[in-house]
């Protein structure tokens, strides 16, 4: 039995994240939506999710006294970061007039560029929004039946640029080529939304179900 923790700080779209875990997960499994430290202190696993602006990301996770318990998940057991739970993993964001952030690894969050076209002359619009295809630049268990290029959906308007490129476990391209996944030891982090992202997506929950935390 795994009990798999969803961190609840009220600015995450937490009912289809925990109901896409407790479907691939496995039946002996328990999936919970908590803001409780204690709980995040005792799951074997963690997702933690997250939309909206960084500032009230932080606002939100440090009111609730989460951050400590969210920071020591990330160091000691598999963790899933998923969108804006992805971006405050970094030293700092350019959203808000500029955001500090969790600075577990060091690296900016920085806005898409409003004047980006596609490779046919078309302008691009911020936010990101839709599916598009993810380059991994890893072998990791979390990429068990996911092929290279496969399709995950995004939506966005910020990106993770880290300090170190060998944190960049994937990449993706929108005007620019941007970091869309970052990996260290036990944590993976997203800015897609596997929930949203059809069998793939899926597949990358249940392998985060079955994860032991070694890369």
């Amino acid at each position: 039995m795994s009990l798999i923790a969803v961190v609840d700080y009220g600015m995450g779209n937490l009912r289809s994240v925990s109901k896409a875990i407790e479907h691939v997960a496995d039946s002996s499994d328990r999936v919970i939506v908590t803001s409780r430290p204690e709980d995040i202190h005792n799951a074997d696993r963690v997702v933690f999710p997250g939309q909206g602006a960084a500032r009230d990301c932080m606002h939100e996770l440090t009111a609730c006294d989460l951050d400590q318990p969210v920071l020591q998940a990330a160091r000691e057991k598999p963790f899933l970061g998923i969108c804006m739970g992805m971006q405050i993993l970094l030293s700092h964001s350019e959203e808000n007039q500029g955001t500090p952030c969790l600075d577990l690894y060091k690296g900016e969050v920085r806005h898409f560029d409003k004047n980006m076209h596609a490779e046919d002359g078309l302008k691009l619009k911020v936010p990101h929004m839709g599916w598009n295809e993810v380059n991994w630049a890893i072998e990791h268990p979390m990429l068990h039946n996911i092929a290279q290029g496969s399709r995950f959906y995004f939506v966005h308007s910020y990106y993770a640029d880290p300090a170190d490129s060998a944190l960049t476990a994937a990449r993706s391209q929108y005007g620019i080529d941007f970091t869309c996944a970052l990996s260290k030891d036990n944590v993976m982090a997203v800015q897609f939304h596997p929930e949203k992202s059809a069998a793939d997506g899926l597949q990358l929950l249940k392998n985060f179900c079955d994860w032991n935390g070694k890369p």
